[in-house]
């Protein structure tokens, strides 16, 4: 007997035992799917944080921690702990090294998503990936002082198209009582989809986030709020007092350490200056320990489904004594047995991996959307690979491993044994 009918026979067994088998590969393809999971969502992770910005020699913010500033200035997620004066911004951007700067101003939203006041210099300088520009899908960029350019998500979801108002609300929360509804924006422009931050970005000029907030120097709308219409605001000086933070590319990376070690010293203001490499590095570092523990706790899963495909084949062995006695009647070998039982196992697993393979990237094709648009991390590609058949080898293997113990147990039983009725 080769192999070939050993594997034809192999399954047919499993179908005849198939609640049992698909329980087992259930099992199995839950524990796969968590093991496989784990790291393509650390990876993707990765991956997606580490295309959102390209091409920026260093970023600067108010004195905090440099995960904190590469979070809120380029992820959008949490908050500065203090704004940087105009007057420092203008003095480091025409540093004699400083080739460009993209000054941000954050801490408004529209339904959610955040509010990001800028310059043109954002969409001239601005890389993500493989130091890709942002592109416009539709319209042109904002040059009135109340034009807003939307990121793609934001247009998707909300179902906006040009020509749109948009109020902005105070604060970065999904619902606010405090809007600027006086001073609406209108959409001129929607940006392709990056796969980073920017798609759930609106954009306006530093000038339009100046003009909203006249007469909200307190933090609440004052009578001035309301007196002031949109046309006389556009003929008002809209110079910023202060942004959240900037960008810089310089005209050499030889000079990135030197001018980073310039602005942390800086005398007239407390600044951070971070390489955004270095800070990403420090991100993960800080997140690997509790990598190291999911994958820890997703190997001891997978381990626990094998074991129960163990304790499913141990269980029947006695229930088939008789159908291993006939096959010896029939004339196959002890190994022919053996290499049965090792069989049924390779196959239970290889059924169980493949369908948690498929598990993970459905459901990661459907939560990843959903991640994104909660938290802000957008998963980066999530492609099968050389890794996937790599686990799906291992955990075939490790099943054949362990099915050594039911096989060499079943080989053990003799024909007798076999055939003898137990009372």
């Amino acid at each position: 007997m080769s192999l070939g009918p050993i594997l034809t026979l192999a399954r047919k067994s499993l179908f005849n035992r198939r609640f049992t088998a698909l329980l087992t590969v259930l099992a199995i393809a839950l524990s796969v799917t968590l093991f496989i999971g784990v790291d393509k969502i650390r990876n993707g992770a990765r991956e997606g944080f580490d295309r959102t910005i390209s091409g920026t020699d260093l970023i600067v913010g108010a004195r905090s921690g440099s995960i904190n500033l590469l979070l809120y200035s380029v992820f959008r997620i949490g908050n500065a702990t203090n704004n940087v004066s105009w007057e420092s911004y203008e003095r480091w951007a025409a540093h004699e090294n400083v080739a460009w700067t993209i000054p941000i101003s954050l801490g408004d939203s529209h339904r959610g998503y955040r509010v990001m006041g800028t310059t043109q210099a954002y969409f001239d300088h601005y890389l993500y990936g493989d130091k890709k520009p942002l592109e416009l899908s539709q319209g042109k960029r904002f040059e009135d002082v109340f034009d807003a350019v939307l990121g793609a998500d934001v247009a998707r979801e909300l179902g906006y198209e040009l020509e749109r108002e948009i109020s902005v609300a105070h604060g970065i929360g999904a619902t606010s009582f405090a809007n600027h509804d006086d001073k609406p924006f209108t959409v001129v422009g929607i940006l392709k989809k990056t796969g980073t931050p920017v798609d759930r970005t609106i954009h306006v000029s530093l000038k339009g986030i100046e003009a909203i907030h006249i007469g909200w120097e307190s933090g609440t709308a004052s009578p001035l709020a309301r007196m002031v219409t949109a046309d006389q605001v556009r003929d008002m000086p809209l110079k910023p007092k202060a942004i959240t933070a900037f960008l810089v590319g310089l005209e050499s990376r030889i000079a990135v350490l030197r001018l980073q070690r310039d602005i942390n010293e800086y005398r007239e203001e407390p600044l951070l200056a971070i390489i955004p490499g270095v800070a990403l590095s420090q991100l993960w570092s800080v997140v690997g320990i509790a990598e190291t523990a999911l994958t820890a706790i997703a190997g001891f899963v997978v381990f626990t489904g094998l074991l129960g495909m163990l304790t499913t084949i141990m269980t029947s062995l006695n229930e088939r004594r008789r159908e291993m006695a006939i096959l010896r009647s029939l004339g196959a070998r002890p190994w022919h047995i053996f290499a049965l039982l090792l069989s049924e196992g390779a196959l239970l697993a290889l059924i169980g991996s493949m369908v948690g393979v498929v598990l993970v990237y459905g459901g990661l094709a459907v939560a990843g959307p959903i991640i994104g648009a909660q938290s802000g991390i957008f998963l980066g590609a999530l492609a099968p690979g050389f890794y996937d058949v790599a686990v799906i080898g291992v955990i075939v293997v490790a099943s054949v491993v362990l099915g050594c113990i039911p096989a060499f147990r079943a080989y053990r039983n003799s024909l007798a044994d076999g055939l003898t009725i137990r009372v």
